[in-house]
């Protein structure tokens, strides 16, 4: 186990990577690739994004399991429906497209080559980890889900 797995919560994983997709973008400003209806589209993205948090979020609650990604251990049931059926994930998914409507804002590509960046730290740190407790309690019913669900979409 990795002295980072599972040690910083992925909202503040988010606003670090948009911290450095910000500073890159006030060091790289020749690199714009959106045009003026970017915040138009920004929006649209940050909407969905928060749409997909907010009903995956309403899908752990309602199973009354922990929300905590902090403590995959803690999971009293393995939750398999809604947006689960499609993404093992969906609020990690839901902070990507969170990204991706910021790097539509900022317009610069560079902000887009960092969001690589989120995907590789949350695969390695917070998603593997958590899988790791999950088969480990849930045994072949998290194996079958697994092989049946994507990871992110």
């Amino acid at each position: 186990m990795s002295k980072l797995e599972l040690k910083i919560i992925p909202p503040l994983v988010t606003a670090i990577f948009a911290l450095l997709m910000w500073s890159v973008t006030k060091i790289t400003p020749e690199y714009a690739i959106f045009g003026q209806y970017k915040t138009t589209l920004a929006i649209i993205i940050l909407s969905l994004g928060i749409f997909i948090m907010l009903v995956a979020a309403a899908f752990i609650l309602k199973a009354k399991t922990t929300i905590n990604p902090m403590r995959p251990d803690k999971s009293s049931s393995l939750v398999t429906s809604g947006l689960y059926k499609f993404s093992r994930n969906p609020i990690y998914l839901a902070d990507f497209i969170i990204l991706i409507a910021f790097g539509v804002y900022l317009s610069n590509i560079f902000s887009f080559i960092i969001m690589i960046g989120f995907i590789f730290y949350m695969n390695k740190f917070q998603v593997k980890p958590e899988e790791r407790f999950l088969e480990e309690k849930f045994g072949t019913d998290y194996l079958t889900f697994k092989a049946q669900v994507r990871r992110w979409i």
